[in-house]
């Protein structure tokens, strides 16, 4: 049986819920904290719907975006000296902004394959 999705949507997916449910193990609270989940729950969102339908390009494109975003919450929402938080937000946000550069280009050439010529 064949999994259904790209392999860069399952890491996404599984970055965006680490980020969502981050709180149970770094301990912060807070506006970071919010941050952290809000962004964690899109992530998740888009995954899924990257997942779905893979020929929808602005999933990849929020993915990407909310990936920078979570990478720079630590030094935008002033959390950097709560160090497992911080990191959380830097690895979780390069994978996240990694995978959705990434799946760009292979959106688009799912999008074009499923338009009829």
């Amino acid at each position: 049986m064949r999994t259904k999705g790209r392999w860069e949507d399952w890491v996404s997916l599984v970055a965006g819920l680490a980020a969502a449910v981050s709180w149970l193990w770094h301990g912060m609270t807070g506006v970071g904290t919010a941050a952290m989940f809000v962004i964690g729950v899109l992530v998740v969102l888009a995954s899924v719907m990257s997942i779905t339908r893979p020929g929808v390009i602005a999933t990849e494109g929020a993915t990407l975006l909310l990936g920078a975003l979570l990478f720079i919450t630590p030094w935008g929402l002033g959390f950097t000296d709560v160090p497992a938080a911080a990191w959380t937000a830097w690895l979780a946000g390069a994978v996240i902004a990694v995978v959705g550069l990434v799946g760009l280009p292979l959106s688009t050439t799912a999008h074009h394959r499923a338009i009829p010529h």
